[in-house]
């Protein structure tokens, strides 16, 4: 018995210790700028910028497939954040700016086809097959993406107002600069 437990504590150091060699020899380094670059947009994975999500966008603009303006959710306080972190020109956004969003089921119209909990990349509609659905709306990012599949229009969007709860400081819209050092006399 005691063999057995000592036999099966020496493979498990062995592998152990062979799968710990394996994570450092194969490690795979992510590319910072990357990382930097998807902190900066929103990560609705909504699409609207021509890309499956948002970590995709962030590669190929860190390539340089892509530009900055791209992304609606973001607006136009993401697109200044990228062209400061890149050091590139700030351009208009290329498609119309929302203001902030959640969708709204009418409960009362639902009838629980699951279409839209199918199409929600971020997984922030509850409900089961033929059952009325709702959405958790600290989920929701507002992409609009359930709204083309639902076959009796119960999903609306409705803006976010800005309330003491989801206030947030905004980009400074004016550049601010050091003052001159002074002469002395």
């Amino acid at each position: 018995m005691l063999l057995a437990i000592a036999v099966m504590a020496l493979g498990a150091v062995v592998l152990g210790a062979a799968l710990g060699y394996a994570a450092i020899k194969f490690r795979v380094e992510g590319d910072p700028l990357v990382e930097k670059i998807e902190a900066i947009l929103p990560q609705t994975q909504c699409g609207q910028c021509g890309y499956p999500g948002c970590k995709p966008y962030a590669e190929a603009i860190a390539k340089g497939e892509a530009d900055i303006n791209l992304c609606p959710p973001g607006g136009m306080e993401g697109v200044q954040r990228l062209a400061d972190l890149l050091g590139r020109e700030v351009k208009p956004l290329d498609a119309e700016e929302k203001p902030k969003q959640v969708a709204i089921i009418d409960e009362n119209t639902c009838i629980g086809c699951t279409l839209c909990i199918q199409a929600c990349p971020v997984d922030a509609i509850v409900g089961a097959a033929k059952q009325m659905h709702t959405i958790i709306a600290g989920q929701c990012t507002g992409c609009e993406l359930c709204l083309p599949p639902c076959p009796v229009e119960c999903i609306r969007m409705e803006a976010i107002t800005e309330n003491i709860d989801n206030w947030k400081w905004k980009y400074p819209v004016v550049e601010i600069k050091a003052a001159a050092p002074q002469k002395a006399a």
